[in-house]
């Protein structure tokens, strides 16, 4: 690893640091200016933990993260980090970032302290998800971050074209936190939506974005929702 890059992880108060993402190993620059998403299972980043120990599995992750974040890059460029390089041989993006991401900035603070109209860009990058017909059900606020002011949004691994066949919540269980299945799980049981059936993208996002009622204000959440109604 170069030794310019640290290891990235997420700091709760309190609480020892965790893994950034559950799938790939994220590292960052000592200048904070520079993220790697490198899609490489890391047993010393993830701490035995690893939740995709299949290769063909993880070459899937880091081929639909390189397409649909190159797809929002050259449509809407303003959403996304900058893509400074992607190494295809190491399976490494680098993207141009400012500081930590969103939900790190944001420990014992209120978003709008860490940026004021963030409810209304986020809106902004669904809805531009939707121009392009993409259905994106990684939401965490650390899946986030700010340049220049403005939202950018990343992990486009977990995010299908309305295209594509349906999928299943079961075949995607590694891209949810243990401490969040059962959150998941409450909401899937009041939508009718069976584990094993694969399911409407559209349905699935207002899952996701339900099962995200813990990280963001019901405002929020309730304006996402009538996007897909």
């Amino acid at each position: 690893m170069n030794t310019n890059f640290e290891y990235y992880y997420n700091h709760v108060p309190g609480k020892d640091p965790s893994r950034n993402n559950l799938i790939y190993t994220s590292l960052i620059n000592k200048d904070r200016t520079v993220f790697v998403q490198w899609f490489h299972n890391d047993s010393a980043y993830h701490k035995g933990y690893n939740e995709v120990l299949d290769q063909h599995l993880m070459l899937a992750k880091w081929q639909r993260e390189c397409d649909m974040l190159s797809k929002m890059q050259h449509t809407f460029a303003d959403h996304v980090p900058k893509i400074i390089d992607i190494d295809h041989a190491e399976k490494k993006i680098y993207l141009e970032i400012q500081n930590v991401d969103f939900w790190e900035q944001s420990h014992g603070k209120e978003f709008t302290q860490v940026l004021p109209d963030w409810q209304s860009q986020m809106l902004e990058i669904i809805q531009a998800h939707q121009q392009l017909g993409l259905y994106k059900y990684s939401l965490h606020p650390s899946s986030y971050f700010i340049v220049n002011g403005k939202l950018k949004s990343i992990n486009y691994f977990f995010c299908y074209h309305e295209d594509e066949p349906a999928i299943t919540v079961q075949d995607h269980l590694s891209h949810i936190s243990h401490n969040r299945r059962q959150h998941v799980y409450d909401h899937m049981a009041r939508m009718g939506i069976n584990v094993n059936q694969p399911t409407d993208y559209k349905k699935l996002q207002i899952l996701c974005l339900k099962s995200f009622s813990d990280c963001y204000p019901k405002q929020f959440i309730d304006q996402a929702i009538k996007l897909f109604q």
